[in-house]
């Protein structure tokens, strides 16, 4: 851990330009990255363009004093550390700078291994909090739906309607784009069941061959068919006890959505050159990207067995239709491909991901993300690490969309950021927390509409 707090990146702001500068070759030797102001002013700039991981700033100074730039600093970032360097003279200031917020705090003169000890306690501090932040999330996460990620409105409509239909037995029909992450809600469904220490089988019908469909599907006796040299266990057999998940239904031929009808009536099935009926324990959870209902109306899907497989449906919404998820799914999947260093999604990133509508929807931006960060040369994944069809892709995004009264996208969100901003009395924080957007990507805002808190 030691090793990586040297590594960290850290301000030092004070007006004692000589003292500034000593501190700063100190820290220097030690392997820190370090950046110096002269001014509470001029140390809060560059804190908005950069980021930092620690904050050293004095208490005494002329203007913006230290008190300032840590109520600044936290309406920026409320997660930052600052740590305070004070006089003996001012040592209940520097107790209440503790109390509103600072990390700790060093007093003159102090030796510079006491500054790097109380630098390095606070970065680790830090680190230990986020982790066991990390770790309640997961512990939760895995009593919910561990593989879901998403908090908008319509997400939350899906959370709501499957914690319901997981405690029952009943067929569920998981309707929505291709990409938007059906087979991720079947397996959440039945984590959250009775039957989740049981198997999950999933079935990709789309993907089996037409005279292979009743083999994989029901299995199979030894000698059945040329080439049936033992006995096949099919996926239903698989899943006794369990949930059978047949991804892409539309494409069952007719004899084999007859055979299905049984299974979902009689809870049976035979294997193919078998004489003996086999019973089964079983759930079938079913999806498509394809209008059943259609499909019913032009006789090409039993209208029986749509029924029988329709008992609860849910719709997975497409990933332009959910709003901050974007972002909450591409920071997951940074640190799911960004396992050997801590890397950051630029605010241009950030900004691009929300004007482009994601065609293949959750699939297309994990993909997205991946081969960004094999691209990337630096901890920072910016505009040209994105596939060229996001990188390049102008007007087809949501920010070119005319809306209500004339108004473009660009203008309604001027107004929100506006309206949020003098509700919490030019809080930044509060402002991005009411908008629903990462802080950081509040300031991108303000500063591409020249908008003033």
């Amino acid at each position: 851990m030691a090793g990586e707090t040297k590594n960290a990146k850290v301000l030092v702001i004070d007006d004692d330009v000589s003292l500034g500068r000593v501190i700063y070759f100190e820290l220097k030797q030690r392997g820190y990255t370090v950046e110096t102001a002269n001014s509470g002013q001029a140390g809060l700039e560059l804190f908005e363009k950069e980021h930092f991981d620690a904050v050293l700033t004095d208490l005494r100074m002329e203007g913006m004093d230290g008190m300032d730039v840590l109520q600044a600093v936290h309406d920026l970032d409320p997660e930052a550390i600052v740590i305070i360097m004070t006089a003996y003279g001012t040592m209940d200031h520097a107790m209440k700078a503790v109390k509103l917020g600072a990390a700790d705090y060093v007093t003159k003169p102090f030796a510079t291994d006491q500054l790097a000890f109380v630098i390095e306690k606070s970065i680790r501090m830090r680190d230990l909090e986020e982790s066991t932040v990390n770790l309640r999330q997961q512990v939760l996460d895995r009593s919910r739906f561990a593989n879901l990620i998403g908090e908008s409105a319509p997400m939350k409509e899906v959370y709501r309607t499957a914690e319901k239909v997981a405690v029952s037995d009943a067929p569920v029909l998981i309707l929505g784009e291709t990409g938007t992450g059906k087979e991720e809600l079947a397996r959440a469904i039945h984590n959250n069941s009775r039957r989740s220490e049981q198997n999950f089988v999933p079935v990709n019908c789309g993907a089996i061959p037409e005279h292979l469909m009743e083999s994989e599907l029901f299995g199979h006796e030894k000698g059945a068919f040329t080439g049936a040299d033992r006995r096949h266990i099919g996926s239903f057999e698989q899943g006794d006890g369990g949930t059978v998940f047949l991804d892409e239904v539309a494409e069952l031929p007719p004899p084999v959505q007859v055979k299905l009808l049984r299974v979902l009536q009689e809870h049976q099935i035979m294997r193919v050159g078998g004489e003996s009926v086999i019973d089964l324990d079983i759930r079938v959870i079913a999806a498509t990207n394809q209008d059943l209902h259609s499909m019913v109306d032009e006789n090409l899907f039993r209208e029986d067995l749509y029924y029988r497989l329709n008992v609860v449906n849910i719709t997975m919404p497409p990933l332009r239709e959910r709003g901050r998820d974007v972002e909450l799914l591409a920071e997951y999947f940074l640190r799911e491909f960004a396992t050997d260093k801590k890397m950051r999604l630029a605010d241009q990133v950030y900004e691009r991901l929300h004007q482009y509508d994601f065609p293949g929807n959750v699939r297309e931006l994990r993909n997205a993300i991946q081969r960004a960060v094999v691209m990337a040369e630096e901890n920072e994944i910016r505009l040209e690490d994105l596939p060229p069809q996001l990188r390049e892709a102008k007007g087809s995004g949501r920010s070119k969309t005319l809306a209500f009264g004339g108004m473009s996208l660009e203008e309604i969100e001027r107004k929100a950021i506006r309206q949020a901003l003098e509700r919490n009395d030019g809080n930044q924080t509060q402002a991005a927390k009411d908008l629903g957007i990462p802080r950081h990507v509040l300031i991108y805002r303000l500063k591409k509409y020249s908008i003033s808190s």
